[in-house]
């Protein structure tokens, strides 16, 4: 599992790393929040590596990317992987996000709906209602210590800064805390195919995924037994369901190639 190509593209202001794996049709993949294109999607490539060109970006201020001092945004993010594909050459791709990359991809079929072929949403919300109940308030409350340790881990392995590490963990804090519902519109605008994807008992609520769903013409939905993220990676304790991981590919997989 090597990338065919990787390196950087100065866009917006920063310079922001990317990873090219495989051949096809062009699949763009989009971390979530505290986290890095393998981290993320490391089982996603090793499945589909030989039937698609994979195409991982790590967001401002993750992984091997540059930070800016303002406060983070899903239309920053959104703008950003707009402007690196451009730069690789890519006019159009399907796109699957996870968490907080899965609002960073709604965001993309909304502010650049010529560049999405297909989109994938794994375990993303629209609004504050549809997480789980604390989730906001726990989030008041997070401090640099209640930060996951893999995802510490996983940052000073890509980028040994500790400074820039804190500083991801304060612009990503300060994003979900200030978090303002969207508007319906953001999602009923988006044209493209579009698959749902959450557990049931992931951090927003499996309502919250079928209401989503329900705003997007010809979406598709599946709500999986799992918590978030664990049906398409490893649990935070390096464990994971291949079974389940598996199923999840496949059925993207089938999706994408409809």
């Amino acid at each position: 599992m090597d990338p065919v190509e990787k390196g950087y593209k100065q866009v917006n202001g920063i310079r922001l790393y990317y990873e090219i794996y495989g051949s096809g049709k062009p699949l763009v993949l989009i971390h979530g929040g505290g986290s890095s294109i393998l981290y993320d999607f490391k089982e996603v490539i090793v499945r589909l590596e030989n039937q698609f060109q994979l195409i991982g970006i790590d967001l401002q201020n993750h992984g091997r990317s540059e930070h800016r001092d303002i406060p983070e945004t899903f239309e920053q993010d959104a703008d950003d992987v707009a402007a690196v594909l451009k730069e690789i050459n890519i006019n159009k791709a399907s796109f699957w996000g996870f968490s907080n990359g899965g609002n960073t991809v709604m965001q993309i079929a909304h502010r650049h709906p010529g560049m999405v072929e297909k989109l994938v949403v794994a375990s993303a919300f629209y609004k504050r209602s549809g997480m789980m109940e604390g989730f906001f308030e726990s989030m008041q409350e997070a401090t640099f210590e209640s930060m996951p340790e893999p995802f510490k881990i996983n940052f000073l392995n890509l980028n040994p800064d500790f400074s820039k590490l804190e500083n991801l963990f304060d612009k990503d804090c300060k994003r979900m805390q200030t978090f303002e519902d969207w508007e319906d519109e953001i999602l009923t605008s988006i044209e493209s195919p579009t698959l749902f994807i959450s557990g049931d008992k992931d951090v927003m609520k499996p309502e919250h995924t079928v209401a989503m769903w329900r705003l997007v013409e010809n979406a598709q939905l599946m709500i999986v037994p799992a918590t978030h993220g664990t049906y398409m990676m490893a649990d935070f304790d390096g464990s994971f369901n291949d079974n389940l991981i598996d199923f999840t590919i496949n059925e993207v997989k089938k999706f994408l190639n409809h």
